[in-house]
């Protein structure tokens, strides 16, 4: 691995190597050039299709991400130890170290509003002796540290998440830890910020799991939530709503999606797994009616405030299984968008989606070996692949998204 980067990339000046790389687990490809980033991901899309027998008409050059640096919009840190019984530490896993954290205070992935408030975060903590959780032991006050930001916006929210106050035992703090609410409020409030903290919040979480639940919800300044613009819509995104971590990059990858479909004026459209409903309500500006389906409850919930919010009454959303939801509606589409998550889509899911016998579907995927695998599916039952065209949304990391237009082979 080079010690520096080799080239200049097209995306912008090269920060040079990340001072975790050699140990952070997130940028799989820190020190490669990137042009040869885009032609790795580029060349695995190509060779799962091709390992399927994929046939298709277009296989378009991949689609460079606007900037390389400070392009995620969520992090969600760790409280640990680098080492057993070391100093408490924030930020990420190691590779191949499931029980350490390393303090990641100088991410080139993030808005360095992020690092600062990480850093001030830690101080806070170290100061306040307060203990981290443990794995084994399910005891300790600190858990994790949740930062989101709207890109257009320049909204930020703070979440601390730690275990109830005061647990004599169990899940919880030792020795009667309690929080110090206000403190820390005031402490994030006062960071000097390039971006606007629009609220600081404590989420409980008593959980065994190491992973974040919300047991209880607390504002501790400002409000729950952060506004963000994709495509000239607006959206409320709240503490634990999904949204699309990279949204100059996933603007462009949408844009070109929707650009796929011949014409869809006036007609019904579907847009499954729809997470919070961006492309559904693209749809909905020109077509007849626009219907959304995702499992996540709570996305459903937003798209379906951010339609309200953009006043965009011909779409509905439903959250539910996707086979199950289609198969309990009489609704019957013109034109179908599927941006299934990385397991892709059931095969109950599609074949009730090949049943409909749209002329055109247009596949978002953001795992190019559960696509390949849907495509073959989709391919043997009468679809044919016209183009793919690769998208790289996360530079540095090892994920890849792609654009897929399926049209209905014409009966011979």
């Amino acid at each position: 691995m080079p010690t520096e980067y080799e080239n200049k990339s097209v995306c912008g000046q090269d920060l040079g190597l990340c001072r975790d790389y050699e140990l952070c687990g997130g940028c799989v490809y820190q020190g490669v050039p990137y042009e040869e980033q885009l032609r790795i991901k580029e060349d695995e899309v190509r060779g799962l299709l091709d390992a399927k027998s994929i046939k298709y008409g277009e296989f378009l050059p991949i689609q460079a991400a606007p900037s390389r640096y400070a392009y995620r919009n969520k992090m969600e840190y760790t409280f640990g130890d680098e080492v057993k019984n070391g100093p408490t530490t924030l930020g990420m896993h190691p590779r191949g170290r499931f029980m350490s954290i390393i303090t990641v205070d100088q991410c080139q992935l993030v808005h360095e509003d992020f690092n600062t408030v990480l850093r001030a975060t830690l101080d806070f903590v170290e100061g306040k002796g307060y203990s981290h959780y443990h794995k084994k032991r399910h005891t300790g006050l600190m858990r994790h540290l949740i930062v989101r930001r709207g890109v257009r916006t320049g909204e930020l929210l703070v979440n601390i998440v730690t275990a109830s106050d005061g647990a004599a035992s169990g899940v919880g703090a030792a020795g009667g830890e309690v929080f110090d609410e206000a403190g820390y409020a005031e402490m994030i409030m006062d960071l000097p910020l390039e971006n606007q903290v629009v609220g600081v919040l404590r989420t409980i979480n008593d959980r065994l799991a190491d992973a974040v639940y919300c047991d209880e919800l607390r504002i501790l300044s400002g409000r729950d939530y952060y506004n963000e613009e994709i495509m000239g819509l607006k959206f409320r995104v709240s503490a634990f709503s999904f949204f699309q971590t990279n949204v100059e990059a996933v603007e462009n990858l949408y844009t070109y999606a929707v650009s796929l479909i011949d014409d869809f004026e006036g007609k019904d459209a579907f847009d499954l797994y729809c997470g919070t409903g961006t492309i559904t309500q693209v749809l909905a500006r020109k077509a007849r009616t626009a219907l959304g389906v995702e499992i996540v409850e709570e996305a459903v919930e937003v798209a379906r405030q951010t339609a309200e919010l953009n006043g965009l009454d011909n779409c509905r959303f439903i959250a539910g299984d996707c086979f199950k939801v289609l198969d309990s509606i009489d609704d019957k589409p013109d034109v179908i968008v599927v941006d299934p998550p990385r397991v892709g889509i059931k095969n109950d899911a599609l074949d009730k989606i090949i049943s409909y016998g749209v002329d055109q579907i247009v596949y978002v995927s953001c795992n190019p070996k559960s696509l390949a695998e849907n495509l073959y599916y989709l391919q043997y039952y009468g679809y044919q692949v016209e183009s793919v065209k690769p998208f790289d949304n996360f530079p540095g990391t090892k994920h890849v998204e792609c654009v897929c237009l399926m049209s209905k082979k014409k009966a011979e």
